[in-house]
């Protein structure tokens, strides 16, 4: 026993050291993965996460994009601006839930995946849309702007990854912003064409795949 002690103990340190620097590197690989303004993950924290979470049937995934964002920050500056998409941010966290995932894709646009444990997903994203319109708490009542979302229940499409599921829910809340209809579903019917990830009217979109549905 002593002889084992005395191989061991001058390797406890060495241990420790190892275990401090991988949580360290841990620590930094979070950091990364979050997006420093909202807290939100990141693209790469967001992909990963919600890739796990699609093999739930009943996932749910949801874009959100900012309307008129530009003028929000000509008419109150950018600092009004980051307010107010750090309060989109934890109003679409909260709301998603520790059995879900939020992200910031980038610019004012953000990204959910969310569990429809009761088949509710558009009662609870029509909620959802309410409360990311309310005016920013500790900001001026004029700082306030509705959110175009866009959603798809991935079992509609079990043919398509994260990708294409964002890429439909993307013409969603295309039509929905076009249409000033707060949200639409992908799914049911025909909307525009997409290719890559593009919407039509994007650089480098076609105009010959009708993919995409929508139902208010």
């Amino acid at each position: 026993m002593n002889t084992l002690a005395t191989v061991l103990l001058p390797a406890l340190p060495l241990a420790a050291g190892w275990a401090a620097h991988v949580w360290w590197l841990r620590g930094c690989l979070n950091t990364a993965r979050r997006d420093p303004l909202t807290g939100l993950r990141t693209r790469d924290g967001f992909t990963r996460r919600a890739t796990t979470l699609l093999k739930d049937p009943r996932a749910v995934v949801v874009l959100a994009d900012v309307d008129k964002f530009k003028d929000i920050n000509d008419a109150h500056g950018h600092a009004a601006g980051d307010a107010l998409l750090k309060a989109t941010a934890d109003r679409l966290a909260h709301h998603v839930g520790r059995s879900g995932v939020a992200g910031r894709l980038g610019g004012d646009e953000f990204a959910a995946v969310l569990i429809d444990d009761h088949g509710t997903a558009a009662d609870m994203l029509a909620v959802l849309h309410g409360v990311l319109g309310r005016p920013v708490d500790g900001q001026d009542p004029a700082l306030h702007t509705t959110v175009s979302l866009g959603w798809v229940r991935a079992e509609d499409f079990p043919a398509d990854d994260l990708s294409g599921l964002l890429r439909r829910a993307d013409e969603a809340m295309y039509a929905a912003k076009q249409a000033r209809a707060g949200m639409r579903r992908a799914g049911l019917g025909w909307l525009f064409a997409t290719v890559t990830g593009r919407r039509a009217g994007r650089s480098g979109a076609r105009q010959d795949l009708p993919v995409v549905g929508v139902a208010a």
